[in-house]
């Protein structure tokens, strides 16, 4: 069981790790910073696409890594 959830870890913190890295980010720079302001404020709708997807894998795989590590920990 300790090696099953070994494997799930790592996979859930490579797809993790990509996932963050693939997201496009908020801003750029100092206009991003200033514009970012009236975004938040009314805020931003976020297309159905391909960042939707990587924020949703995302979570999952977050939530997935902090439990195998807690059942790890507990196990061992």
């Amino acid at each position: 069981m300790q090696t099953a959830l070994m494997i799930v870890l790592l996979i859930a913190s490579l797809v993790l790790i990509a996932s963050i890295l693939l997201q496009s980010g908020n801003s750029a720079g100092l206009s991003g910073s200033i514009g970012g302001g009236a975004e938040q404020l009314f805020g931003k709708k976020k297309g159905r696409g391909y960042d939707s997807l990587l924020e949703k894998v995302t979570t999952v795989c977050a939530i997935l890594f902090i439990l195998c590590s807690l059942v790890l920990v507990m196990v061992e």
